[in-house]
């Protein structure tokens, strides 16, 4: 029976039944004055998920990384990031449109930037040079498959930052998928970082939304900056109990979509034509080489929506396949026999 599986992304994701109820019955405040009581429980709750004194709910991963940019720099400094960040390659040049500040892209190892080619990177300061001010992680890394960074490759980076006077930023957007793929808490994964983001409305199901964490100095600096960039809200609890809900019942539910993408890289590397880096699913996303095949990865999308399988491009020769909490064994099922399909 054909069907649809929608492997686009995480963000497709609808709230629960618990989230609907929360939303509906959420305490309200105008948080752009007096504080709004369900966004001040969820924030506080961010920061103590992520071992931080503060934390402020923004509506989106990019306004929260583009608003802890700002805080840290000023405009003429130097990002120092890894070659594919998602802040560089999928925030629309917003770190240097709106904060005027220059990428300095490091290709990294899946993703995870090594300690002595942030050292290398870093400028000397000298006045014709920027001034290299920031270095930005990213946790899990969309582009490289969804790969995690353990706490010790964060630890060895911090460590080189702080010693040349750089902070040091994590987009953690999938960082509650991280944690639960090395079974260790998101708090041990940031430790010794200057801020944190992370998403509530991918694989947590949340509606909208994402938190940025840090110190009260920071945050407090960061609330300014959101409320120049249109991010301060009003009686945004209602956005907030849902967010609250994702934190308490959907973080540990995460390894399900691990284990399905897992099967579904198993199953669809053995097809002829197709190839997966198996070492780099260790997450929620699969990236599927489809240039074997001797077609496009947009032509293979075309065969697999008429298949009812719908997924993204990563380039012209590769595939993203998001597993979420929608997606079940059955739809694993289907999408490899529809690849099946296709390949033959």
């Amino acid at each position: 029976m054909r069907r649809t599986v929608d492997l686009r992304s995480d963000t497709v994701t609808q709230p629960t039944e618990e989230m609907r109820r929360a939303m509906a019955a959420a305490e309200v405040g105008d948080d752009g004055r007096e504080g709004d009581p369900t966004v001040r429980r969820l924030e506080e709750q961010s920061a103590e998920r992520l071992g931080t004194e503060a934390a402020m709910l923004v509506p989106s991963g990019t306004m929260g990384n583009l608003v802890s940019l700002l805080t840290h720099c000023e405009r003429g400094d130097e990002v120092i990031m890894e070659a594919e960040a998602h802040t560089f390659t999928s925030e629309f040049g917003g770190l240097a449109a709106l904060g005027g500040l220059i990428p300095r892209q490091v290709p990294g190892v899946r993703g995870a930037l090594r300690p002595e080619d942030v050292e290398a990177a870093i400028r000397q300061p000298l006045t014709a040079r920027p001034v290299s001010r920031l270095v930005c992680l990213e946790n899990t890394h969309n582009h490289a498959g969804g790969t995690v960074i353990r706490r010790e490759q964060v630890a060895a980076v911090v460590a080189v930052a702080h010693r040349r006077g750089l902070r040091v930023h994590i987009d953690g957007a999938r960082i509650f998928n991280a944690a639960v793929a090395l079974g260790t808490p998101a708090r041990t994964l940031v430790t010794g970082v200057d801020s944190v983001t992370f998403c509530l409305s991918k694989a947590l199901s949340a509606p909208v939304g994402s938190v940025v964490c840090g110190s009260r100095d920071f945050i407090a600096r960061a609330r300014e900056f959101r409320r120049m960039l249109g991010g301060t809200m009003r009686q945004s609890g209602i956005i907030a109990a849902a967010g609250i809900v994702a934190l308490d019942t959907m973080v540990e539910r995460l390894a399900e979509d691990h284990r399905r993408a897992r099967r579904a890289a198993e199953r669809l590397v053995e097809l002829p034509g197709l190839r997966i880096d198996l070492d780099t699913v260790q997450t929620n996303i699969v990236n599927v080489d489809v240039s074997g095949l001797g077609t496009t990865a947009p032509e293979f999308l075309a065969r697999a929506q008429s298949e009812g399988v719908q997924a993204l491009p990563r380039n012209m020769r590769v595939v993203r396949l998001v597993t979420h909490r929608h997606i079940g064994d059955a739809d694993v099922d289907y999408v490899v026999e529809a690849v099946k399909r296709i390949v033959a």
